[in-house]
């Protein structure tokens, strides 16, 4: 049984966020039909886990439809959502997977790099969505 059975994350604009989480969720080897249900869509990786972006019941007044306002988004550091990393294979995959998510949309918060404060070979990078929506690529080789 996994750890976890789903993750859900809301958003201002669903077809925005679809737009920019499948490339990188389908790169992961995530798999969805796209198709929106109870105002969210489903991705899943072993049959069991999802993880699921919901539309914002009330994107608020200013709502824009290519970026959550500035007063709605995620900031990062604030109670909630710090960021959710995905383990990879290697360092290429975490470059390959930097690359796809900056072509799709997605803002580079730190570009690939060793972060020697976890480990000499704790190799990472980091990008938020248009919600302010942070997300890790790592690669932790096996400690010897």
């Amino acid at each position: 049984m996994p750890l976890f059975d789903h993750l859900g994350v809301t958003v201002a604009d669903l077809d925005r966020a679809f737009a920019q989480w499948d490339p990188v969720l389908s790169a992961l080897g995530c798999v969805t039909d796209g198709v929106e249900l109870e105002g969210g869509i489903a991705w899943g990786s072993d049959g069991e886990t999802e993880l699921i972006l919901f539309r914002a019941l009330d994107p608020g007044p200013d709502a824009h439809p290519d970026r959550a306002p500035e007063r709605e988004r995620h900031r990062a550091g604030r109670m909630g959502w710090q960021h959710l990393a995905f383990a990879v294979d290697s360092r290429a995959e975490v470059d390959r997977l930097h690359a796809i998510a900056l072509g799709a949309g997605w803002t580079s918060v730190r570009a690939p790099k060793v972060f020697r404060r976890f480990s000499d070979g704790y190799y990472a990078s980091f990008v938020e969505d248009d919600n302010g929506i942070r997300i890790e690529f790592m690669h932790q080789p096996p400690r010897a």
